[in-house]
């Protein structure tokens, strides 16, 4: 993985709303707030939400593209909303159901009114295997794809492992690492997220190599 991505993603956590020197708007607060109250969850918690906005702000330098900041971080705050109670519909995907809900969310936030469709249209199609259009939608796509790859992703599925041997567990969680790994790399869209590929893809795939080998081919897990 380039060098420079790392070292922006660290610069734009520095200057996230949570920094003592930052001085947001009062809806960036509200917002930030109500992520961080809600979204309690190891996988698409409000931790994953804060490395989306991070990588995708990042991604968009390194390409030096230009996107809508207030559009970006309110939709990686907000884009997992229906993978949690009240918001969430066993019957729908959480990017659909999350379009439903966001306006009103956003509206009581005090979000400007008129970027609300644009972060609705991040949110939509945010997952690896949709298709994004706006700047703001592509660089959110890439680094909600990239979330799923790398340490960060074998640490958010292995995170969901039941301890007590029921659902997830060890061999489900591998076979849910290797559909990732074979399946999110096409779905990365951006230049600088095709350029970060490479690392994650080569650690992932180290990483169940060599779990393999320590557990007899996966049969000791």
């Amino acid at each position: 993985m380039p060098r420079i991505v790392p070292a922006l993603i660290a610069l734009v956590l520095a200057s996230m709303p949570l920094a003592a020197n930052a001085s947001p708007p009062a809806w960036r607060a509200n917002v930030e707030t109500f992520a961080a109250s809600h979204f309690k969850h190891t996988a698409w918690g409000f931790a994953h939400s804060r490395r989306d906005y991070a990588l995708a702000s990042a991604l968009a330098a390194e390409d030096h593209a230009t996107v809508d900041d207030d559009v970006l971080y309110a939709a990686a705050m907000l884009h997992d909303i229906a993978a949690f109670p009240p918001w969430e519909d066993a019957k729908r995907d959480h990017a659909d159901r999350a379009v439903d809900v966001l306006p009103a969310v956003l509206r009581d936030a005090g979000f400007p009114a008129a970027k609300i469709p644009a972060v609705l249209e991040a949110t939509r199609t945010h997952m690896f295997d949709r298709k994004p259009v706006s700047p703001e939608a592509v660089y959110l796509h890439d680094a909600d794809a990239l979330d799923w790859l790398g340490a960060i992703g074998a640490y958010r599925l292995i995170s969901l492992v039941d301890a007590n041997g029921g659902q997830p567990d060890g061999a489900a969680t591998v076979t849910q690492l290797r559909q990732l790994l074979a399946a999110v790399p096409a779905g990365v869209v951006s230049p600088a997220g095709k350029r970060a590929l490479p690392g994650r893809e080569a650690w992932l795939r180290s990483f169940l190599e060599i779990l393999g080998a320590e557990s007899d081919g996966m049969k000791q897990l």
